[in-house]
């Protein structure tokens, strides 16, 4: 039997306190509250595919676990501003065509508050859909580790939305641990995204805000297509098996302060236009920067390139600039061979990339043995002096001669385990 108490004297006096006591019906509890009620639920095991559907806290004591059978939706948000905290939601049914979540947020169900849950072995962590000012914070989501990536849904779906605030979370063993589309003015914070096929997965957003989180051990960690306004500021990406970062049709944004390591490609940069790229950090990936299609006019500035073994793939038709035509604003190679003859910190000769050496380097990989010998930086000079033999490069006027960052080499090692 459901043991339900009914504790309104110290509260306001539209709220009251129900309680659901293992073995309980916490539908048929929800069902009798009023909006604005309390419904906590006892620690216990209950079988369940709840509606909530009026305005209500649904709060969990000691970590109750709601399991959905493997049938439907675990959990369906269809109010706005309900709040689920503290439980376990588990065992979402597996149609991908019906789209199944531990917890679906229906349309106008503007905003809900998920916090402090472990979402596990559902299908979507957590889908919302056309709903605004949504936050979910501090919850655990892993998925169908089991399955394949493809057959799996995604951490947490985020479409047709504004203004979601997505902080706090630890996402893995999804196909993408967070999946945003047509989604704007929205804030991810301090989120571990690891162990799936995209740290995070964006589509068709603007105005949105990126900041220290940790993306690894996935294929790739962090994707922006088809965006623009984008703050993408302080967070590491390392140890994927493809890209750290790619950037991809985007445009007016501003990405730095980040870390980039030990993954395939650092960053991936294809169609890119108007963005700021500074004071990252791109270290120990094969290749550091593939860049291609056009990605021009962009500002390149203070950035560190250290001991990756490709540092820019770059594939163009005329030089690019990066860099700055003052000197002090330049990017950091750890490969440049020029010298600073004065000591202010500053390159005399330009940096560039891709030169003769860096093309017979991706034709014989084999060359990589020989990179540190005479003959070969020989050639690379003689490349140089010889305009005939050059292609189009990036070209970085002023190089600094020191890294910003100083403790770089604690970054050494991160590739995919």
């Amino acid at each position: 039997m459901a043991c339900v108490w009914l504790l309104g004297l110290a509260l306001p006096a539209w709220s009251a306190v129900w309680r659901v006591e293992p073995g309980g019906d916490i539908q048929a509890v929800v069902t009798q509250a009023a909006a604005g009620d309390v419904v906590e639920v006892a620690r216990g095991f209950y079988s369940v595919n709840l509606r909530i559907d009026k305005p209500l806290t649904l709060r969990g004591i000691n970590r109750p676990t709601l399991s959905g059978g493997q049938r439907g939706d675990t959990i369906r948000v269809a109010s706005p501003d309900v709040l689920i905290e503290n439980l376990i939601v588990r065992d979402s049914g597996t149609s991908l065509k019906s789209q199944h979540a531990g917890i679906y947020v229906q349309p106008g169900s503007h905003r809900a508050v998920v916090r402090r849950c472990d979402l596990t072995y559902n299908l979507f962590g957590l889908w919302i859909e056309k709903a605004n000012g949504v936050r979910i914070e501090h919850n655990r989501i892993t998925g169908l580790r089991d399955l394949n990536s493809s057959q799996r849904g995604n951490g947490i779906q985020l479409y047709n939305t504004q203004g979601a605030r997505i902080t706090g979370n630890d996402i893995s063993f999804v196909r993408d641990a967070l999946y945003v589309d047509v989604s704007h003015n929205a804030e991810f914070r301090g989120n571990r995204l690891h162990h799936s096929r995209y740290g995070s997965h964006y589509m068709n957003s603007y105005h949105n805000l990126w900041e220290d989180n940790d993306s690894y051990y996935n294929r790739g960690g962090l994707a922006l297509m088809e965006v623009r306004d984008q703050v993408v500021r302080g967070n590491r990406t390392w140890g994927n098996s493809d890209h750290g970062i790619m950037l991809r049709t985007l445009q007016d944004s501003v990405i730095e302060d980040n870390v980039v390591a030990g993954n395939d490609r650092g960053f991936f940069i294809y169609d890119v236009e108007y963005v700021t790229l500074r004071n990252n950090l791109v270290v120990d990936n094969h290749v550091g920067v593939h860049l291609s299609a056009g990605s021009t006019r962009n500002q390149v500035v203070g950035n560190d390139f250290i001991a990756n073994r490709e540092q820019v793939r770059y594939v163009g038709a005329r030089d690019e600039p990066w860099g700055h035509p003052t000197p002090g604003q330049g990017n950091y190679w750890s490969n440049y061979l020029g010298w600073d003859r004065d000591g202010n910190g500053v390159g005399d000769l330009s940096y560039e990339a891709n030169d003769l050496v860096d093309r017979l380097q991706w034709r014989h990989p084999s060359i990589q043995l020989l990179l540190g010998s005479p003959a070969v930086q020989a050639l690379r000079v003689l490349g140089h002096q010889f305009p005939v033999l050059r292609v189009p490069s990036v070209i970085d006027p002023h190089p600094a001669m020191a890294p910003k960052h100083p403790h770089w080499s604690t970054w050494r090692d991160k590739y995919f385990r």
